[in-house]
């Protein structure tokens, strides 16, 4: 039942993207299965005329027959074969494509867990390298073909001999059950081969990546990276190897046995045709009994085949199952709409990775009222991002509760949500666009001198107008020559900008400067109010200056909360690790300043 499931839900998921494609298989495969018995049935009654009464009448009747029925179903067969191969791109590309809009969509924090991320590589190495549902659907239409066929052979050798059928179901058993287990071991192989050829791709990626050459050619990683990609390799050529050798096997094994057939055949026909058992044959129907025992065979193997290769299919899909099924950041049933920000609480909230059993952050609590802007501080690894990820609902809180406007933040609806929230992370990501559709994510936005006011604000205005094709200049050379390469500084304030074109009540800026250069950096915090004006803000900086400029300051430490308040309290504590850090980078900035 659970195969016959998985069969359904796949049938379905396809018959959605292409029904068309499913209908030409299976009309391409009737055609297959009629063409094998015309070929089978017709040379009977051409050979019985051209050795017996030679009427030309017959001949040319028989003839034809075979001559226009190939034509036919040939033509057909192309004709369908030309539009099914069409669509099977267009199928082919659906099937990555909802692939990508699921990766798009699960839950965050899925894509930052090893398991997971394996998984991820299973599934779409199903649907990329295998092939597999394009083979399940390939595999029922080719066996609809062998049912077809295998009725009609059936019906012809047993008016031969129903000990010849049992004989040849015999050795097609035996070479099914040596492709079943070698199906088996094929899966597994390749399965095992996932982890290794992730890890192999990271580090070739690297070799190819530009972002990696300086580091690469300063600090002399080649000699390291090429020994590392020479292990992996040497891992999976000695795979290979193995698998190889047992392939060699089994072909091998397999074509005794077919040859067996084939002889067995040939030769209980041919004694039928020397009238060495009952009545002797004739000629005709000595080759249309050959022809129909050796399509039998190889028709009966291919079905037995085409069946192992849905069992292997599925079991290659198991990954691809499981990773559709993960939950959608989108897939809450809330109806809640969120309009505006005007409160955020967190109670008691705790935070763990799946795969851990540490705390990233621990018993949080504190409020943030609507206007304010807070300054979140703390060493490396306090939990600074992973505070701002669950209020983004990138992750979701192992304890505790979020609300915004006193209400749980997994009640509101997620589009209203998320639509209210701008953030810039360290790890932004500019695309391959141009700079207007990088900071409005817009073919064709409306709001045009919305732009060209953020673009003065965050200090961009004079890169823009050196450009020539200014706000339409594509960022990067990755597929387009005239693409623009722009320092860190400059693709830092095109993330400002995209973050406050959002228009969010709440606006979260996570390192926002650590790419500006101190004066850069200055004009970003003095612009600051007016650049989120009224909204929400929350800012995490390792630079304690931006702190001055904010309402109040949560301090984390050790994923815990050590204080919460404004800078000038703060600065009392002289014990605090507050104290401490402001201090510390105030009399470093001091030295650097005096020694310009």
């Amino acid at each position: 039942m659970d195969t016959y499931l998985k069969i359904k839900s796949f049938l379905t998921l396809s018959w959605k993207i292409s029904p068309s494609y499913i209908l030409l298989l299976l009309l391409n495969a009737l055609f297959t299965g009629f063409r094998v018995m015309i070929n089978v049935i017709l040379p009977k009654y051409l050979i019985n005329e051209l050795i017996g009464d030679k009427k030309i009448q017959s001949l040319l009747i028989f003839g034809l027959a075979l001559v226009l029925s190939n034509v036919f179903f040939a033509f057909c067969n192309n004709l369908l074969n030309r539009i099914v191969s069409i669509k099977k791109i267009n199928m082919s590309e659906q099937m990555k494509l909802a692939m990508s809009k699921k990766i798009m969509n699960i839950n965050f924090s899925y894509l930052e867990d090893p398991y997971y991320l394996d998984l991820k590589e299973r599934a779409v190495f199903a649907i990329n390298n295998q092939d597999a549902l394009e083979t399940i659907i390939n595999s029922i239409a080719n066996i609809i073909n062998n049912i077809v066929s295998i009725l009609g052979l059936v019906t012809i050798l047993l008016m031969l001999s129903p000990v010849l059928v049992i004989i040849l179901l015999a050795t097609i058993c035996l070479s099914l059950f040596i492709y079943y287990n070698f199906m088996q071991y094929q899966q597994e192989f390749f399965q095992s081969l996932i982890p290794i050829n992730r890890k192999y791709g990271y580090y070739i990626n690297i070799c190819y990546l530009h972002e990696f050459q300086k580091d690469i050619r300063l600090f002399n990683f080649e000699p390291l990276l090429i020994n590392r990609i020479e292990s992996y390799n040497d891992e999976l050529i000695n795979k290979f190897s193995t698998y190889y050798n047992k392939l060699g096997k089994v072909e091998g094994l397999y074509g005794i046995i077919t040859n067996l057939q084939s002889s067995l055949a040939y030769g209980y026909v041919g004694l039928r045709a020397l009238g060495k058992f009952d009545s002797p044959i004739s000629i005709g129907s000595f080759t249309m009994y050959v022809s129909a025992a050796i399509n039998f065979s190889n028709t009966t193997k291919q079905l037995g085949e085409n069946i192992t290769t849905i069992i292997q299919m599925l079991g290659y899909l198991e990954p691809y199952m499981e990773f559709v099924k993960l939950p959608d950041c989108v897939s809450s049933k809330a109806t809640l709409k969120l309009t505006s920000i005007d409160s955020i609480e967190f109670h008691n909230v705790s935070f763990k990775y799946p795969s851990s059993n540490d705390y990233v952050l621990k018993n949080i609590s504190f409020n943030i009222k609507k206007g304010e802007k807070i300054s979140i501080v703390g060493l490396n690894g306090a939990g600074k991002s992973t505070l701002i990820k669950l209020l983004c609902r990138l992750y979701k809180p192992t304890s505790g509760t979020i609300c915004i406007n006193e209400k749980d933040i997994y009640e509101y609806e997620y589009t209203s949500y998320i639509n209210n929230i701008s953030a810039i992370f360290q790890d932004f990501k500019l695309f391959s666009f141009t700079i207007n559709e990088n900071i409005t994510c817009q073919d064709a936005p409306e709001n045009q001198s919305t732009v060209a006011s953020i673009i003065k604000k965050v200090g961009l205005q004079h890169v823009i107008d050196h450009l020539p094709l200014g706000l339409q200049s594509i960022i990067g050379k990755t597929y387009e020559d005239k693409g623009i390469e722009l320092s860190g500084g400059e693709r830092q304030k095109i993330a400002i900008a995209r973050t406050l074109y959002k228009d969010a009540s709440l606006i979260i800026l996570d390192e926002p400067t650590s790419a500006l250069d101190p004066l850069a950096e200055a004009e970003i915090y003095e612009n600051f109010n007016s650049l989120v004006q009224n909204k929400t803000a929350i800012y995490i900086s390792h630079r304690m200056s931006s702190s001055v400029f904010c309402d109040r300051i949560l301090l984390l430490q050790n994923g815990s909360i050590a204080d919460y308040d404004t800078h000038s309290n703060l600065m009392i504590k002289k014990d605090s690790l507050y104290y401490k850090l402001f201090n510390s980078q105030a009399k470093n900035y001091e030295i650097t300043k005096a020694t310009n």
